[in-house]
């Protein structure tokens, strides 16, 4: 199941959403390194940490999922939004200092291309921050919100693929300690709870954090990955032209 735009938005809009991205935003400000003047990326739905995490960087790129659907963003400037092939990214190599994906890598059709074409985009040092379900997460179980949809990741699967596509996993960090609960009496308690759960039950977070950079040390494979996708244009009529070559000549 595919997280679609509009659900996306009508999640974070709600009272459970904004816990949830309050929630998130502390995880990721633990694990968010400095940089001056960086080129940043969102991959998936990261809008509303872009926004947070974004202010002082030199360029600020929204990527969403072709499959996903996209948005306009910023509302009030021009748009920085593409709607993107996750393995075919339109940007030149060593063109980006660091990558946010969010709801973007449990919904990739190939998780392993999608990392190897985000290192291929990385600059030098550069770094990609992941969020993720966590397998043995609450919220993974539950298909209301975002994160019961997609394929969920433990740290051990996301340390192997990491490594697998020339990352070297760095700061950790988890989010969503609290239920995913739309009650009134459940959000009441959400620091609460978030705190608890923080301190005693870590491994039963609702998402998985990881800030890994890219490693230049290993040898690359030198034959080009032939694409699969296959662009179909909408706009041209099927089968004009076959009907055009059945239609009798005029007779002089």
């Amino acid at each position: 199941m595919i997280s679609d735009i509009v659900d996306l938005r009508s999640f974070y809009s709600s009272t459970l959403g904004r816990l949830a991205e309050r929630s998130i935003t502390m995880a990721l400000s633990s694990v968010w390194a400095p940089m001056q003047n960086e080129r940043l990326v969102g991959l998936g739905y990261a809008l509303p940490w872009l926004e947070r995490f974004g202010t002082d960087a030199e360029r600020v790129f929204a990527f969403m999922p072709a499959r996903q659907g996209a948005v306009c963003w910023p509302g009030n400037a021009e748009s920085n939004t593409a709607l993107v092939f996750e393995e075919e990214l339109p940007l030149f190599d060593s063109s980006i200092d660091r990558m946010l994906l969010v709801h973007a890598l449990e919904h990739s059709e190939n998780p392993r291309e999608t990392l190897m074409e985000i290192w291929r985009v990385l600059a030098p040092g550069g770094r990609v921050v992941i969020v993720v379900p966590n397998r043995r997460g609450v919220w993974a179980r539950f298909e209301h919100t975002p994160f019961g949809t997609g394929r969920p990741f433990s740290r051990g699967q996301l340390t192997e693929l990491l490594r697998e596509t020339n990352f070297t996993p760095g700061a950790w960090a988890d989010a969503l300690h609290f239920p995913p609960s739309e009650r009134r009496w459940s959000m009441r308690l959400y620091s609460l709870m978030e705190k608890t759960g923080r301190r005693f039950w870590p491994i039963f977070a609702g998402v998985v954090i990881v800030e890994a950079q890219k490693r230049l040390y290993q040898g690359l494979p030198v034959a080009a990955r032939a694409s699969r996708r296959v662009f179909v244009p909408v706009l041209t009529p099927q089968g004009a032209t076959r009907a055009m070559k059945n239609l009798p000549r005029k007779q002089a």
